[in-house]
């Protein structure tokens, strides 16, 4: 018996770009092409990126999973010159996502920025170099997926304290959380490393 032809039409944008408060810090939305089967969808095109003024190269991709709703991983992040640009997405389940511009210079320096990203919406958080990141699980057995403009440098790696940002977490309870990022120092008393001269433009 001959396999079921299935037809499909591709007419819209593969990708929807959209921007933040937050200058810099995108919002990315592949277009799912579906069928019977299930879907497909192009997460990351680096020359139809590049022609969006998206011009990032990434070197590492990373994968974690929280087996709790109610999981906190933040805020991180990587001190120039090992700063880290990433691209954020859900690969199964619920997160909230949130990035902090921590530029110097920045307009918005301080100001924080909180999206969903889930498996269903299939949205991905464009977070460029000069952000603390961080994301709390929305439910159970949820993964995160990103890719990274730099390689992880232990010696660069830095957390700032999760609740000290004025962010509106959206949790039930107290979190479950890392010894480490428990421990961290407060934004109040801490001194971004983003200097003009150390942020890539």
């Amino acid at each position: 018996m001959p396999p079921h032809i299935i037809a499909r039409k591709v007419s819209a944008p593969l990708m929807m770009i959209e921007d933040t408060p937050l200058p810099g810090l995108k919002i990315l939305t592949p277009r799912r092409i579906e069928d019977p089967r299930g879907f497909f969808c192009e997460s990351w095109n680096a020359r139809r990126m590049a022609e969006a003024g998206l011009d990032y190269e990434f070197v590492q991709d990373n994968h974690s999973v929280s087996a709790q709703r109610g999981t906190v991983r933040g805020l991180h992040y990587q001190a120039p010159p090992h700063a880290q640009g990433k691209l954020v997405r859900c690969g199964q389940g619920r997160l909230w996502d949130v990035a902090v511009d921590i530029r110097c210079t920045s307009p918005t320096y301080g100001q924080w920025f909180g999206l969903e990203l889930s498996f269903a919406n299939g949205k991905q958080l464009m977070i460029p170099e000069g952000f603390l990141h961080g994301f709390v699980t929305l439910a159970d057995n949820t993964e995160i997926v990103y890719k990274c403009t730099n390689f992880y440098a232990p010696d660069a790696d830095g957390t700032v304290h999760w609740d000290s940002c004025g962010i509106d977490w959206p949790l039930d309870g107290a979190p479950l959380i890392s010894d480490k990022d428990a421990a961290a120092p407060d934004f109040a008393s801490w001194t971004s490393p983003f200097v003009p001269d150390k942020v890539r433009k």
